[in-house]
């Protein structure tokens, strides 16, 4: 058994209707990587064993990154594998533990006319029948791989369960949070917590979608404890909450059209609920659509190498990041990385790091003990003037300015 709700036959089933009905290899495997079940769609079937076997093994760890991805990201992701060839993958759990996924592949996302003598060599050697080469391996359009992506989930899960499984660990949250509350006393537990809502419109602003999840919560609860859990003064909280976190997305690059449709859906979807578990799991989905609208990566090709990179900055921003540092990690030459950055990011490598590096600044600027030069050196600028420098290009004011600002609401 792989998850709580489908038995190995169920998910083999999946995988045998999923392969036949999209022409495209599916496959089951543990949570090590390992493949436990194959249904082949194509002339390509078993290639990656193949490639594997040429190359020590490496598809394995390469399938079970995909999968730890996917539980990362939402229950779905799509990623490049060292060979170039595309592969997307659906988490399985037993008893909310990841156990394993659902992958499909290989694709091509670039026709073999497109790509280099070097990548086209480079493919064509792990083929050890000279009938076999690239032109076998399927090519799909990355909009078409998104919407193969996407329906793999939903063969694996659907919406109720999903939002039952959400329901359940958003209450868990809020819960546990409310019994810290309780434990605090005094006006800090009974007041809002405007340092929260800071911190999550940063989260939003960044695209940190997990990061939003998790102060959201303790946000519902504050609500709850402050409000006695009435539902009206709960909605107009959330109501409030919603404009706040539209605007947080708007400053994080996300289109304005996108986000004024979703906001005036969201602002009637809001009277056809009547329960506090109902309206907690529409706000949690909210969190979902304004990080993606931050980071929209529909049609990015280097999806992998993206969402690597950008994890990378987010968790290394307060030290010393150059971009051939990125690059290496994601197993890249400096020169194509900084080109496919700014392509598909539309922002370089170097301002997006900037960028990064100032919203976190903003949140240190709230506490007045911490000195501008300290602030300077813990997101990372080696000297004051510099961050200086960079801040007012992108607020349009000076640290200096921004903390008293502030202290002026």
């Amino acid at each position: 058994m792989i998850t709580g709700n489908y038995n190995l036959k169920t998910l083999k089933d999946i995988a045998r209707s999923y392969s036949i009905s999209t022409g495209v290899d599916t496959r089951i495997v543990d949570n090590s990587g390992a493949t436990i079940h194959y249904s082949c769609a194509s002339e390509i079937c078993k290639l990656c064993e193949k490639a594997s076997e040429k190359i020590g093994g490496r598809c394995t760890k390469t399938h079970l990154y995909g999968t730890i991805q996917a539980d990362r990201f939402g229950g779905k992701y799509i990623f490049f594998c060292h060979l170039g060839l595309v592969h997307w993958v659906t988490p399985l759990y037993k008893n909310s533990e990841l156990k394993g996924g659902m992958l499909a592949g290989p694709v091509l996302m670039v026709k073999p006319e497109d790509m280099t003598n070097e990548e086209y060599q480079a493919l064509s050697s792990i083929f050890t029948n000279p009938e076999m080469t690239p032109e076998n391996i399927p090519f799909r359009n990355p909009k078409t791989v998104d919407a193969l992506s996407q329906l793999l989930y939903y063969s694996v899960y659907n919406r109720k369960f999903e939002d039952s499984a959400t329901a359940m660990d958003l209450q868990a949250d809020i819960g546990q949070y409310m019994q810290h509350l309780k434990t605090m006393g005094g006006t800090e537990a009974d007041s809002y917590p405007l340092d929260k809502e800071n911190k999550l419109t940063t989260m939003i602003t960044l695209g940190d979608k997990n990061g939003a999840q998790k102060v959201l919560s303790e946000i519902l609860a504050h609500t709850f404890f402050a409000t006695g859990v009435k539902f009206n003064l709960v909605k107009a909280r959330v109501l409030e909450l919603v404009i706040v976190l539209s605007r947080a997305a708007l400053h994080g690059g996300a289109d304005p059209n996108q986000i004024f449709g979703m906001n005036y859906t969201y602002l009637n979807q809001i009277n056809e609920y009547n329960s506090i578990e109902q309206l907690t799991l529409w706000m949690s989905k909210i969190i979902d659509k304004f990080t993606e609208c931050v980071f929209d990566l529909q049609d990015v090709k280097h999806i992998d190498v993206i969402y690597k990179s950008i994890e990378y900055i987010r968790r290394n921003y307060m030290k010393k990041v150059t971009l051939d540092e990125v690059a290496e990690n994601v197993s890249l030459s400096p020169s194509y990385f900084s080109r496919i950055f700014k392509s598909e990011m539309k922002i370089s490598f170097n301002s997006y790091l900037n960028n990064v590096r100032i919203e976190m600044s903003k949140k240190l600027l709230f506490d007045e003990d911490i000195p501008l030069s300290d602030i300077s050196m813990l997101v990372g600028f080696e000297h004051q003037s510099y961050y200086s420098k960079i801040f007012k290009q992108i607020t349009g004011k000076s640290p200096r300015q921004h903390r008293e600002g502030r202290g002026k609401h």
